[in-house]
């Protein structure tokens, strides 16, 4: 039986947003804003990232996202991200969903496709295959992509301070892919994929998104 058949047996389960977006873009930043604007609300919600969300995965994050860019293959990296997001899954997820409450995760299996499937050559199948052992037909019920242009998320993202990323020191033909992977993701799928302009200031992506997030659940 699939996660999301078998949660349909909890009554007050949680809804599952995740955030999408290539580096820079500020989904950190805006996951943080939702949580808070939602517990306003009076909603219980949770906030976790991938890679990490729980302790075996944030070991794996630290593998996944530090040191040199070349030192994994793309498909190390998805075999990575998968483990990860199994434990994520077990750990936190589930767990959090089935108590009722709402999850709002920077990044889940989206980013997977995009940074190894469509920026780092995977077969597509392949990790759609990968992520079916691990997720089976358990997708978010909405994800908000922010879409913003490389030179400028590149730019945001280095002024964050010493922070060790590999994914940042990647060239940028590479984040070109990756922005326009999502971009391509998005059209498959109009009632989950929604797209932010990354360009607006804070304050109005936190808006935006917000009202989304009232208009497709209706609170």
């Amino acid at each position: 039986m699939g996660i999301r058949k078998y949660l349909i047996f909890f009554v007050n389960l949680g809804k599952f947003i995740t955030i999408e977006g290539g580096d820079g873009a500020g989904k950190s930043t805006q996951s943080g804003y939702l949580y808070t604007n939602l517990k306003k609300k009076g909603i219980n919600v949770t906030k976790t990232r991938e890679p990490g969300g729980c302790p075996e995965s944030e070991s794996i994050r630290e593998l996944l996202v530090t040191g040199d860019p070349n030192k994994w293959s793309p498909l190390t990296e998805t075999l990575l991200h998968c483990a990860s997001r199994s434990s994520h899954l077990k750990t936190t997820i589930i767990p959090k969903l089935k108590s009722g409450s709402w999850v709002i995760c920077d990044r889940f299996c989206d980013s997977t496709l995009v940074y190894q499937g469509y920026a780092g050559k995977v077969n597509l199948e392949t990790i759609h295959s990968l992520n079916k052992i691990i997720v089976n037909d358990f997708v978010p019920d909405y994800t908000i992509i922010i879409d913003i242009p490389v030179d400028i998320g590149l730019s945001r993202a280095s002024k964050r301070g010493n922070i060790d990323n590999r994914y940042e020191k990647m060239d940028i033909q590479f984040h070109e892919k990756i922005r326009n992977g999502f971009l391509e993701l998005a059209k498959t799928n109009l009632d989950r994929y929604t797209i932010v302009n990354g360009e607006l200031s804070e304050s109005e992506i936190e808006k935006c998104i917000l009202d989304k997030i009232e208009k497709k659940f209706k609170i």
